[in-house]
């Protein structure tokens, strides 16, 4: 195996690195902008709840 292959393959290797890691970034960035939404919401309901008392 020459150098040239040796270094295609860790190039391979960090791209499926990279593609893997970007993939859990997006995961969890779905996850925290979810969760922005329902304590958004959760919010207005509260304050709707708190005035409607009133």
């Amino acid at each position: 195996m020459g150098i040239k292959d040796q270094f295609q393959d860790k190039a391979k290797d960090l791209a499926e690195k990279a593609k893997a890691a970007a993939a859990g970034r997006q995961d969890e960035a779905s996850e925290r902008a979810s969760q922005a939404v329902d304590q958004a919401k959760d919010k207005a309901r509260d304050t709707f709840d708190d005035n409607f008392d009133k």
